[in-house]
């Protein structure tokens, strides 16, 4: 009897499925060896390096270069820091910092705003400030900052975190606050949170990640536990504009009185990264994230 290629074809596969069995069973089929033996038909999946939390992954879709796929990523708002120092990765409910100890500040805070987040109400305001319970070592307290003349300015603000109520107990840490001017926190500051919250709604969801800026390494401190006043605050967004239309801005701010427009207020977020030694939004395909982080978009037409 004839076979045909077909039924060669299937038992050929049902022998290699056998024998990768067998070889499982002895402990001599590698890892490697194993996803060979897979079904080739599956689709490909983006490998995300050193994801964070593959446990609660986020997506997000950009133009593939591959077939009509899309890229799978996990924590897309977790910036990278060469030059960080010594510090303390955190990850809380619904936002995630890198803390230094040496400024009592974090380096940057990073969160997600989903449309669903920012139209909830389920949780008031939280009103108490306290210590961070995750900080190993020396860390601000509420009362470094009475009397000071700055506010306890959120990096993180309460209004993305109504939600959920840890989320907004976690938000009002001492790791998430930086001493900042009072017309900068209640003016320009809050006016691009509510903005944030706005794209959220309009365009699904929006990845945040924000932190002080110090350009000396003799600061003006604050309060007992000498906490780090910051010279400037930066923000980085990016969302897409509609269908595969990524885009990705910077803020920088003074730490000071002065307003301006939002609009005035955008740089690179190239720029961004070259000033402070970061990498944002590096999981994205090379050639999207150097075309989008090279140019301002247009965001308040």
């Amino acid at each position: 009897m004839k076979v045909s290629k077909k039924q060669k074809s299937s038992a050929a596969g049902i022998i290699i499925v056998v024998l990768a069995a067998a070889l499982s069973q002895l402990g001599l089929l590698k890892p490697n060896d194993r996803q060979e033996v897979q079904d080739t038909n599956q689709p490909t999946i983006e490998v995300v390096q050193n994801a964070p939390d593959a446990s609660s992954p986020s997506t997000i879709e950009y133009p593939s270069q591959q077939s009509s796929s899309s890229y799978r990523v996990d924590r897309m708002e977790i910036p990278k820091g060469y030059s960080l120092g010594n510090g303390q990765r955190i990850d809380h409910t619904g936002h995630s910092l890198y803390y230094k100890e040496d400024l009592k500040t974090p380096a940057w805070v990073a969160w997600e705003v989903t449309r669903e987040e920012a139209s909830r109400r389920d949780v008031e305001r939280e009103v108490e400030f306290n210590p961070d319970p995750m900080i190993d070592g020396a860390k601000a307290y509420f009362y470094d900052y009475n009397s000071s003349g700055y506010d306890r300015g959120h990096m993180a603000p309460a209004g993305d975190m109504k939600w959920d109520s840890n989320a907004m107990e976690e938000v009002f840490y001492m790791s998430n606050i930086c001493p900042q001017n009072h017309e900068l926190n209640a003016g320009d500051w809050n006016d691009l949170e509510m903005k944030t919250r706005y794209w959220a709604k309009k365009y699904g969801k929006v990845y945040v990640a924000c932190g002080p800026i110090y350009r000396t390494k003799q600061p003006k401190r604050i309060g007992t536990h000498r906490v780090a006043v910051p010279d400037a605050f930066f923000k980085v967004i990016l969302f897409n504009k509609g269908k595969n239309n990524p885009v990705a801005a910077g803020f920088l701010f003074e730490n000071n009185e002065e307003h301006k427009q939002l609009q005035d207020r955008m740089v690179t977020v190239d720029e961004l990264e070259k000033l402070l030694n970061m990498n944002f939004f590096s999981m994205m395909p090379d050639k999207i994230e150097n075309e989008i982080e090279a140019e301002l978009p247009e965001l308040f037409n």
